[in-house]
């Protein structure tokens, strides 16, 4: 198994990209810290990732609020003695074309999708040195490279989480950290609920393989970078979008 006995945390768990992606750890062999602000998700998740034979626990995060991650991070070194992967994956979006967009709008998707991948990234960093080995995986957008309608907010935290990849991937790859991304194109998860048929259509008709993507086939990504397979890629972007941007 390619994370055999790895610790890793993963952020916005409870569903979606993160389950799928909490999921295919497990089955990888690492023990995973599911941690997401809906708690009865997290414990589905856990209770999924149990019931198939792997390690999990559950935690109520709100990646924007320090002290929640910290406890998370405390709970997880009291328990296991190290951490070796953490994926940012919790976010938000807030739609509106610019000019109707409010702060709160803007200022929500930044603390959540920017700053709540800053730190988290800083509750571990300190760790990962000390034990001279770690693994960052940022979850931005292909939205954060060619920006997209409506999505100023997102676009911008996505283009930051990129940023703080590639920055990353500088500051730490000497001390045996990698920091790399992974930018989802359409992906059918519970965020499109809301959308309209012929939305989705239009969206699955500007993919050359006239579909969108599944969750799993994220998370088969993130497992690749997160295992020893990937041991020289660091600060990379990796677009898992269907071609959607050729």
């Amino acid at each position: 198994m390619r994370l055999n006995e790895k610790v890793c945390i993963i952020t916005g768990s409870g569903k979606g990209i993160g389950a799928a992606t909490a999921k295919k750890f497990a089955k990888e062999g690492a023990k995973v810290a599911i941690c997401d602000i809906d708690m009865p998700a997290v414990e589905n998740t856990v209770n999924e990732i149990k019931e198939m034979g792997g390690e999990a626990v559950g935690f109520k995060v709100d990646v924007t609020n320090k002290e929640d991650i910290e406890n998370m991070v405390n709970s997880l070194m009291d328990k296991y003695g190290r951490i070796d992967v953490l994926v940012n994956n919790a976010g938000i979006i807030s739609d509106s074309q610019l000019s109707k967009m409010t702060e709160e709008q803007f200022d929500k998707v930044i603390n959540i999708n920017l700053k709540g991948t800053y730190l988290c990234t800083k509750a571990v960093v300190d760790i990962f040195i000390k034990q001279n080995s770690g693994v960052i995986l940022n979850t931005s957008s292909i939205v954060g490279i060619y920006g997209n309608f409506g999505q100023t907010n997102y676009a911008a935290s996505k283009f930051g989480v990129i940023g703080f990849t590639k920055t990353w991937a500088k500051e730490l790859g000497r001390k045996g950290i990698r920091a790399n991304a992974v930018c989802p194109g359409f992906i059918a998860t519970t965020i499109l609920n809301s959308m309209p048929e012929k939305i989705i259509k239009a969206m699955e008709s500007k993919v050359p393989m006239k579909r969108l993507g599944k969750p799993e086939e994220i998370a088969n990504v993130f497992a690749f970078l997160a295992s020893d397979e990937a041991s020289y890629v660091n600060g990379a972007v990796i677009e898992v979008s269907g071609g959607v941007v050729i």
